[in-house]
């Protein structure tokens, strides 16, 4: 999924970069850029009209594959994952550690009861006051 959403923004960037220099070259619009290819002379490739005609299509296709692209970036954007649960209902269960019976017996706490972890000499670790 990542490598198509890499392939459209490509297209889009090309599109944008086309359609860039198209409006550029058309006679009468942007920089006049066109002027410097001819595309005002009647002696050009595609003649008076048909150049302007070329060009406007061009630019016209390259528009809708521009905003095409952005549609579908949009849409893949917005995709929702296909499970509808709980990300905790999809971690892996794990056992509970079993409580060591010696430490238990030795002080005569109860066994169901875990022990209460030193106040001091944690290694590093914060200690959080309890109340």
């Amino acid at each position: 999924m990542n490598v198509f959403s890499s392939v459209i923004l490509a297209v889009q960037m090309l599109a944008a970069l086309g359609m860039i220099g198209l409006i550029l070259m058309q006679h009468g619009k942007g920089a006049d850029m066109g002027a410097s290819f001819g595309s005002g002379s009647s002696g050009s490739l595609f003649g008076a009209s048909g150049s302007a005609n070329f060009l406007s299509r061009s630019t016209a296709a390259l528009a809708t594959v521009f905003f095409v692209a952005t549609l579908a970036l949009a849409y893949m954007s917005n995709i929702r994952p296909a499970s509808t649960g709980s990300v905790l209902e999809g971690a892996p269960v794990t056992a509970p550690a079993p409580a060591s019976s010696a430490p238990a017996a030795a002080t005569g706490a109860d066994a169901s009861v875990p022990a209460a972890t030193p106040a001091a000499g944690a290694e590093g670790a914060a200690q959080i006051p309890t109340k």
